[in-house]
């Protein structure tokens, strides 16, 4: 059993995150269901705010990005599912429009150390 210490991840330095950029990255942790399927997050800057979230739809399960980087739609406002459209708030990941609609995307505990961002799967 790893200690709570173990399950920060560095995923990028302070200056990789600049405003519209996208860092995805691969979680150390697997997904519970499919078994053993490997993790993958991405970080970007809401305004000066970091954030962070699985890559993930809640409605299908797919990653969200149509191509690496790119999250937004193309009003560059919310967050965008490439499979069916559906649309989160930056801020806090939550589905506004699409079949996935009042659910929300999983969300990174995030912090900022040595430099780093570092993040962990919620407990």
């Amino acid at each position: 059993m790893t200690s709570s210490q173990d399950s920060w991840q560095p995923v990028c330095t302070v200056s990789d995150l600049t405003p519209g950029k996208f860092v995805e990255f691969r979680l150390r942790e697997k997904a519970r269901e499919p078994e053993g399927m490997p993790l993958t997050g991405f970080l970007f800057l809401d305004g000066t705010t970091p954030r962070g979230y699985l890559n993930i739809c809640p409605h299908l399960g797919v990653e969200l990005n149509w191509m690496p980087g790119r999250f937004m739609d193309s009003d560059n406002l919310f967050i965008q599912c490439s499979t069916h459209g559906a649309l989160f708030k930056p801020a806090d990941g939550e589905c506004i429009a699409g079949p996935c609609q009042g659910d929300a995307l999983t969300e990174l505990d995030l912090r900022q150390r040595k430099g780093q961002i570092e993040i962990r799967l919620p407990e």
